[in-house]
């Protein structure tokens, strides 16, 4: 057990490190991009492409590599992942042209894939009463990986556009080299087996939620929610140079805010609001309140309120886990697992769909003036999608009601 201490700490290092090198390119990938395009339109066109291209990639490439840390190990694809990502990270620094950023997001959707081997690692060397807490933990790194990187990505990118993909490069290799010496092998071979392509493959999760019965019309509306928060996600620092002609520094101080307000809501206010309201009302509120927030943001004129809707959506963060908890109290529990797997692969699908909608709208506004209102006209989809989901959620839970409880 003693070779095994600095393992769990390495895993957690890992992920932040992973989601802060994302985090960092953020702020400046649309400026690296605009430094190849002629217009708008093919800056918009293109930033669509290259995040799609990442998402397919960490789609189908997630269970491919859980299933080889089965097969050979958890320590060398974990290492070779990591390597990969720094390799990506220098391979957009040095990139001359389009193809060779297409090519590099290719390769980070790829290795950047591994944090369901660094699941099965937490699972491998932790007891199944600590697990909850493992998991917990490495959700921990993540959201604070989201909280830094787009802020020091948004601070380099004002020096230099490709400073922050050298400096995710140098964490990524970095830290790949210290993995050498501190990750021992968490899964024996005894335990190890054969590489399966069934098993790999990323439709399965999805094929087996279809055969579960009890969730019914909460997966669509699951699939909206998150639809509508990548479109977003895929949109924001596009919009916001379009619109308020924001730098990388001013997108990476509004990212930053955006995932501290998260972080707030999620770690230290959620109980607090799920006992005030319950999940259902509080799946409600969040849906009402990021419907409306989507549209403020569309119309919004000026950069600073941008920052104020921020601020006022706070609740809209709380109606995820609201409604994963209603979601997984709706199935039953041999089939927990098989449920939030589906999750998150609708959440990497999302990934993949998002921008290749949000991007041909973007690009057609692209060249309004910057006070035309049309001109948020993917925050209206946004919008919509979730107002959408916030109805089909209503309809749900009268269909369900909750059980009537003894005093």
């Amino acid at each position: 057990m003693t070779a095994r201490q600095p393992a769990v700490p390495f895993i957690l290092v890992t992920v932040f490190l992973d989601v802060i090198g994302f985090g960092l390119i953020i702020p400046v990938l649309p400026g690296l991009i605009g430094d190849f395009t002629a217009s708008r339109d093919q800056q918009a066109y293109w930033f669509g492409a290259l995040t799609a291209a990442y998402g397919l990639m960490q789609f189908g490439c997630a269970p491919l590599l859980g299933a080889l840390s089965d097969r050979f190990g958890r320590r060398p694809v974990l290492l070779l992942s990591i390597f990969g990502l720094g390799c990506d990270f220098l391979l957009m620094a040095l990139a001359p042209n389009l193809w060779v950023l297409l090519l590099a997001r290719l390769l980070g959707g790829a290795t950047g894939a591994n944090f369901s081997v660094a699941n099965a690692y937490i699972a491998d060397v932790t007891p199944p009463e600590q697990r909850g807490r493992g998991f917990g933990a490495l959700g921990a790194a993540f959201g604070l990986g989201f909280i830094v990187g787009p802020m020091l990505g948004g601070l380099l990118g004002a020096t230099d556009v490709r400073l922050p993909f050298y400096v995710a490069a140098g964490l990524s290799l970095l830290n790949a080299a210290y993995g050498l010496f501190v990750l021992p092998e968490s899964h024996p071979v005894a335990k190890r087996v054969a590489f399966s392509f069934a098993r790999a493959n990323p439709f399965s999760a999805l094929w087996s939620l279809a055969q579960l019965r009890g969730v019914g019309s909460l997966i669509a509306v699951y699939t909206l929610f998150m639809l509508a928060q990548f479109v977003l996600h895929a949109t924001w620092v596009l919009y916001t140079t379009f619109r308020f002609d924001w730098t990388p520094r001013e997108n990476g101080i509004s990212l930053f805010i955006v995932g501290l307000v998260g972080a707030v809501v999620q770690g230290v206010l959620l109980g607090r609001l799920m006992r005030h309201w319950g999940e259902r009302r509080l799946v409600y509120i969040g849906f009402a309140s990021g419907a409306i927030a989507y549209v403020a943001y569309g119309l919004a004129t000026e950069g600073w309120m941008m920052y104020c809707i921020i601020f006022a959506n706070l609740l809209s963060f709380a109606a995820a886990p609201a409604l994963q908890a209603q979601i997984s109290k709706a199935v039953s529990p041999e089939h927990q697992g098989v449920a939030m797997g589906s999750l998150s692969s609708i959440s990497s699908l999302m990934l993949v769909v998002a921008p290749l909608l949000a991007s041909p709208l973007l690009a057609r506004v692209s060249h309004l003036p910057s006070g035309d209102w049309r001109i948020g006209a993917t925050f209206f989809l946004s919008a919509g999608l979730q107002a959408l989901a916030l109805l089909m959620a209503v309809v749900h839970f009268r269909r369900h009601p909750l059980p009537h409880t003894l005093p």
